[in-house]
């Protein structure tokens, strides 16, 4: 069974606060009697579910498209953190991490995270949680919402954390309707050449029990 996890972009699309917004432009439609659909889009990289280039917060970071895309692809579990506000390595530890290589964290972000308004209150990865995970060896780390950091956070411990040893961070999967366990990560960047991350196209596919 596959999950798609990828939110759906449009003009609706919630923004986190301060992003270009998303436009989409009929350059040229068929029902003005031009010969086909065409349709020009603009919008921020980290638009939707996206992943988080380096670059985005280290200046000497790697850039979107020289990430290696092996981090994206394999082995993945998914595990649950219903109630907390914040999720710190008090939380991960209760989790068995061992030989995870990719870690989904579902969190009371997914109930709103089709909402028409940005939640500012939205749950977060703490400064000793990322460190945890990357003491555990991850090699990516995706949540659901649209930062990985608390909301107005000026340090963002979390993204230097994980970016500094080459985690790769996704943000705002969509594991509403994903049961916690075990699965095979598909989720590939658009090759966005020098910049600072890309939209994503993430599925997870039940691993056999």
């Amino acid at each position: 069974m596959l999950y798609d996890i990828s939110l759906a972009i449009s003009s609706q699309t919630v923004t986190f606060p301060g992003d270009p917004s998303i436009r989409f432009h009929p350059a040229l439609r068929l029902e003005r009697g031009e010969v086909v659909n065409l349709t020009a889009m603009e919008m921020c990289v980290h638009t939707g579910t996206h992943f988080d280039a380096p670059w985005h917060f280290l200046e000497q970071g790697a850039r979107s498209d020289q990430v290696p895309l092996e981090a994206f692809l394999g082995p993945a579990l998914v595990v649950e953190i219903p109630e907390a506000r914040s999720v710190g390595r008090a939380e991960l530890e209760s989790f068995p991490l061992e030989g995870v290589e990719r870690l989904l964290l579902k969190t009371r972000n997914s109930a709103f995270l089709h909402d028409s308004v940005f939640h500012e209150d939205f749950t977060y990865l703490t400064k000793d949680g990322a460190e945890y995970l990357v003491s555990r060896g991850l090699r990516l780390v995706a949540i659901d919402y649209f930062s990985i950091d608390r909301f107005r956070s000026l340090e963002f411990p979390a993204h230097h954390a994980l970016l500094g040893a080459g985690v790769v961070i996704v943000e705002a999967v969509d594991l509403l309707a994903v049961p916690p366990g075990n699965y095979e990560l598909l989720c590939l960047p658009m090759k966005l050449a020098g910049v600072d991350g890309a939209p994503v196209r993430a599925v997870l596919r039940r691993a056999p029990d």
